[in-house]
């Protein structure tokens, strides 16, 4: 398969941070006086991949949108902090040792629907800063991330770039940026339309042996 640039999700693609999200989320929920609501794992596979205000409202909708703004920047904060106190290793099997091997060969990237700093955080945590070229997200621009995958492929004058995803969203986002999806399917989702499928992360390794 031929490329110039491999772009990647984060969540359900590199790495599950879920269950340390759920947690950290549940408790900045009840300091906001949403007593009862207790966000799980499962709740957030579902809705990671969607962009920030999106998961607001599907988690709290009977708040205003500017309660859901608050609450959310509070999870967010509490967040940060779980996943950098957080010592085990979420990464799916294999993402450090593909992405140090593919760099050698391709120019890598980051795009993803979270918030600002939450992939920079990834990199610092699994320590991958240096073979990352370049990273967009909704946080950083406001944009969709379709816009956004259009957005870092103009600035890096690719050609002929791929997006590697697991979720539907992911799946509709490259469409609409007009690259081509491969699928993560061991990630949170169920896709059925892809350029590629792979099933573990040293796939990769195997689908660009040829280029």
């Amino acid at each position: 398969m031929y490329t110039d640039g491999i772009i990647f999700d984060v969540d359900g693609t590199l790495w599950d941070s879920t269950p340390i999200v759920a947690e950290a989320w549940t408790q900045a929920v009840l300091e906001c006086g949403i007593k009862d609501r207790i966000v799980t794992a499962g709740e957030l596979k579902q809705l990671f991949g969607k962009t920030m205000s999106v998961i607001a409202a599907s988690l709290f909708p009977e708040a205003s949108k500017e309660v859901q703004e608050t609450i959310l920047e509070k999870c967010c904060v509490y967040e940060e902090e779980a996943l950098e106190e957080n010592q085990q290793d979420i990464c799916y099997p294999d993402v450090r040792e593909v992405i140090k091997q593919l760099a050698k060969t391709y120019d890598l990237y980051i795009v993803s629907n979270c918030q600002c700093g939450y992939i920079e955080q990834f990199l610092r945590k699994t320590q991958l800063e240096a073979y990352i070229k370049d990273i967009e997200c909704f946080g950083n621009t406001g944009k969709n991330k379709g816009e956004n995958i259009r957005l870092l492929v103009k600035r890096n004058s690719l050609k002929a770039p791929v997006y590697i995803g697991d979720t539907k969203g992911d799946c509709d986002a490259s469409k609409e940026a007009g690259v081509p999806f491969i699928f993560a399917s061991y990630g949170f989702g169920n896709v059925t339309e892809y350029a590629a499928k792979i099933g573990e992360m040293k796939d990769l390794l195997t689908l660009f042996s040829g280029q």
